[in-house]
Formats: structure tokens, C-alpha cells, sequence
């Protein structure tokens, strides 16, 4: 398998590992109306171990236009931006260059991206193993990573207007 190369380095598929979608929905800080959150992280399980995985989904983010670190790209003020986001049938699936992801939305969250027409994004380079798809993710835990000061800081942010068919 030959590695995506660029200047910001190389990784392979198998070193992503599984990549998982959460999302929730909650109130907007400024406006108070309600927002469609969506998280993507890496259970940590890529063939070189959590740091490679790390590191890969870092260069995946960068090589995609989503800059670790930076603030919120705006999908729809960014041409060519290779980030989609589709929501059809109670499904909200994103693509990216390297990986899709699939996540069974709730109705509160479908209706909420819906209202706004956009979904707020955080891609999380630090691996979140105990977000496992199947296993019970409590509100508590989901906001005890996805509000880590430290995670945020070593996640890409995006805002992505809601596409569907049709």
C-alpha cells in the first residue's frame, strides 16, 4: 500500500483506525437557539498504535484543508474545501479525501441542523477509545472529552452547511 505523501508527511489508512461520528445537539452560547454538533475522533486502534494514529489523523485534517488548532472553517466561505457533509433518512454521513463516516442521527439533532442549516464540526486528533460505537457514551463523558481544553486546542473545527438529496 503506498502512503499519501505531502509536506506535512505521510500515513496509511490502517493507522487512522476506526473513526467514529457522535453527535449531539445543545444551545448555542451566543443566540441561544439550538445547534447540531458533530464529533469525529479515532478510537485509537490504527495498525501503529494511539500516537501514530494521532499523528495520521492530524496529517488526514491538514492534507483536507482543516486546520489543527485554527479556528472554525466556514465549509461554505471556503472553495474547494473537500469536507461534505450529507444528511438523508435520519443518517448524516461525512466525507473527507481519506475516510467517510456514517453517524444514526437522533431526531433533536436532525432537527436542530435542520433550523440552522449548518452543523458545527470538531475533529479530534486525540483518540477517544472509550467512545466505541455500541458501548453506552454518558453526556458526562461525551462532554468530558469533547470539552477537554486540551482537546479542543489539538482538534480542526468546521462549520458545514446541511446537504441533502433531492
Amino acid at each position: 500500500m503506498t502512503s499519501p505523501q505531502t509536506a506535512t508527511g505521510t500515513f496509511t489508512q490502517a493507522q487512522l483506525g476506526t473513526l467514529t461520528l457522535i453527535g449531539w445537539s445543545g444551545e448555542h452560547p451566543h443566540n441561544g437557539q439550538d445547534v447540531a454538533f458533530l464529533l469525529v475522533y479515532s478510537l485509537g486502534d490504527g495498525s501503529d498504535g494511539p500516537a501514530a494514529g494521532e499523528s495520521a489523523m492530524h496529517i488526514a485534517l491538514e492534507r483536507s484543508g482543516l486546520p489543527v488548532g485554527g479556528g472554525p472553517v466556514r465549509a461554505d466561505e471556503t472553495p474547494g474545501l473537500p469536507v461534505k457533509l450529507l444528511v438523508q433518512a435520519g443518517q448524516a454521513v461525512l466525507t473527507l479525501p481519506h475516510f467517510t463516516a456514517q453517524y444514526p442521527a437522533r431526531p433533536e439533532w436532525l432537527a436542530a441542523a435542520r433550523e440552522q442549516g449548518e452543523v458545527h464540526a470538531m475533529f479530534a486528533t486525540r483518540p477517544w477509545p472509550q467512545g466505541a460505537p455500541g458501548q453506552p457514551v454518558t453526556e458526562d463523558s461525551l462532554r468530558s472529552f469533547a470539552g477537554d481544553p486540551e482537546v479542543i486546542v489539538t482538534s480542526a473545527h468546521c462549520v458545514l452547511p446541511v446537504r441533502s438529496l433531492g
